[in-house]
């Protein structure tokens, strides 16, 4: 690469993302225990400089190299084959291989720790890898969750069969999996679902069509289908493993009919597929399968928060060296107080997406663990990070594209690619309105807005906050969940759905953002960012008064090292926030 002059466009290519990512270390810290993270750092440290140069090149690649669809030989017989690029397939390899992400979960041995590694192992380096390629995290993810949900629910001889190709990391046994779900006239619409299932000549087989297919030629798919005859909803859907290749090698009797031509992911096929009586075999209590897979559908929906997250925190990157290593009017751009407020609005976003997705993770070991109340929490916490963070990276990751500037608009760069792919996950598994919808249906049927609320009260009693800091998290939370217990409690607050659930996510990332800050000791940086999302996305303010602001304060938070306690209170007036959420200022003085 040319020697960098200040004429050059500043260039990241080369840096090691983990190692550029201070927080990032200091969180495994809380989030993973000390033997485990002695053992793992390396690899999060390896993958670090993999995505910020080979992996990225490999993704640019592959995202100006889709995959094609072959039909057919040239002698006219069936083939029905995804052709991938090279550089796809390489990575696959990292991703499946080297770094075994799609097994981890499931059995010891991936790398070399004798057990199956907890969740926040897995999506720390899915956070990692997806600032390179997002593509590729869609089939990584359902592979994931397939498994976990075959494991769960599938008979002793189907976990036999297929649970050892699932997690293995030889390419030349590794099966991967898919979710074929979606239907024309059943989008969201789950209990609308056509496809039918008959039971004929001693095994199950499947008619019917399915809209969009991501990881088309998977070996294996979890299907939802109606038995013919079965009841109407998805009351009357059952969940079947369907099987690309039969026992004989011989292809499953459906096709793929074309590749989509879709705005973002471009690296990974999706396709459309008809089912032509193709076999596959039961999962589970047959009728319930909407319940089985939204199993499935919820852990894609964590994976899909962990990585828009991880592009929230790649647009940061990219702005921040950006800034730093760019001069207009005689400054650094980095020191323009305009360019300041952009990235550490940016900055917050993108941590509290952060916050919320480790956090949630160690729900899911407790959870996965017999945890009741991590079941419930885990409920709750994974459609708010579904429906907000995945909004907030569109957002984000546009805003990082526009600190390149022109240059950002452009093919070369991963900024046009990154802002796509944002995108495709306020619509995957579930659009903004039905995930929000979901949070209110977790909190009217099971029950989980209490346990949130007093597992949010046992992380503030354990944060170092002072008094008045305090009463204003405390006053807000009670306000928060008055709000969602009104809306879940009446249909005609529907219409307040998403800006209630918004305010619920934007409270529980500030006080787990706070809760974090304790955990680190005397730096305040993290209740600096909690206090930064009270004062941006929760508190009023008079649009039309000018707020002042301290550049230097700011300056410190965006060169992300330590916060005292001096450095908070020149970022922060908690004078301010509390007059603006009425807080009486005898009272908390």
């Amino acid at each position: 690469m040319p020697d960098a002059t200040h004429r050059n466009i500043p260039d990241s290519r080369g840096g090691n993302v983990y190692d550029g990512d201070p927080e990032f270390a200091r969180l495994l810290g809380i989030y993973a225990d000390p033997t485990l993270r002695s053992h793992i750092e390396p690899q999060f440290r390896e993958l670090g400089g993999l995505v910020g140069d080979e992996l990225e090149t490999l993704a640019l690649e592959a995202d100006r190299h889709p995959p094609v669809l072959r039909l057919r030989c040239r002698n006219g017989a069936d083939l029905q084959r995804i052709d991938k690029h090279p550089s796809y397939r390489r990575l696959e390899h990292y991703a499946y291989s080297r770094f075994g992400l799609a097994a981890m979960s499931h059995r010891g041995g991936v790398l070399d720790w004798p057990e199956p590694l907890p969740p926040i192992v897995k999506y720390g380096l899915t956070y990692l890898f997806v600032q390179a390629e997002f593509g590729l995290c869609c089939p990584l993810s359902m592979t994931d969750a397939l498994t976990r949900t075959l494991r769960k629910f599938g008979s002793p001889a189907l976990i036999e069969r297929y649970l050892g190709r699932l997690t293995s990391q030889d390419a030349e046994q590794r099966f991967q999996g898919a979710m074929f779900m979606t239907e024309q006239d059943a989008g969201s619409d789950v209990g609308a679902i056509t496809t039918e299932a008959r039971y004929e000549g001693g095994v199950w087989r499947l008619y019917g069509d399915k809209w969009f297919c991501s990881n088309p030629d998977a070996a294996l798919a979890m299907v939802l289908a109606r038995p013919a005859g079965g009841e109407a909803g998805t009351r009357g859907l059952t969940l079947f493993l369907l099987p690309r290749h039969l026992e004989d090698g011989s292809l499953n009797r459906y096709r793929i009919l074309r590749l989509k031509d879709k705005l973002g992911t471009r690296s990974m096929a999706s396709g459309e597929i008809v089912l032509e009586g193709a076999e596959a075999h039961v999962v589970g209590e047959p009728g319930n399968g909407f319940k089985q897979m939204t199993d499935m559908i919820n852990m894609s929906r964590l994976s899909n928060g962990v990585r828009s997250a991880g592009l929230m925190r790649r647009a940061v990157n990219e702005a921040l060296f950006i800034s730093r290593h760019r001069v207009a009017f005689g400054r650094q751009l980095i020191d323009l107080p305009l360019m300041q407020r952009q990235l550490s609005k940016m900055m917050v976003s993108a941590e509290q997406g952060r916050s919320m997705v480790f956090h949630t993770a160690d729900c899911l070991r407790r959870a996965d663990g017999g945890d009741p109340e991590a079941a419930k929490l885990l409920r709750i916490l994974t459609p708010l990070i579904k429906f907000r963070t995945t909004r907030d990276a569109r957002k984000v990751t546009g805003d990082g594209m526009e600190v390149r500037g022109g240059c950002g608009y452009i093919e070369e760069w991963s900024d046009a690619r990154v802002l796509r792919d944002a995108h495709l996950g306020s619509i995957w598994e579930g659009t903004s309105n039905i995930v929000a919808l979901d949070v209110f249906r977790a909190i009217r049927r099971e029950r989980t807005l209490p346990v949130l609320r007093d597992y949010l009260r046992r992380l503030l009693d354990e944060a170092a906050l002072t008094e008045r800091e305090r009463a204003l998290f405390t006053t807000l939370l009670a306000k928060g969940v008055a709000a969602a217990e009104r809306v879940a409690d009446s249909p005609d607050n529907e219409a307040e759905g998403r800006r209630i659930a918004s305010g619920l996510y934007h409270l529980t990332s500030a006080i787990i953002l706070a809760w974090e800050a304790a955990r680190l000791g005397d730096d305040c940086r993290r209740l600096a960012l909690a206090k930064l999302v009270l004062q941006h996305r929760l508190l009023p303010r008079d649009p039309l008064e000018p707020a002042a602001v301290d550049a230097e304060a700011v300056a410190d938070l965006l060169a992300e090292t330590a916060l005292d306690r001096r450095g908070l209170a020149r970022l922060v007036d908690d004078q301010a926030l509390a007059r603006r959420a009425g807080l009486v200022e005898e009272v908390v003085a």
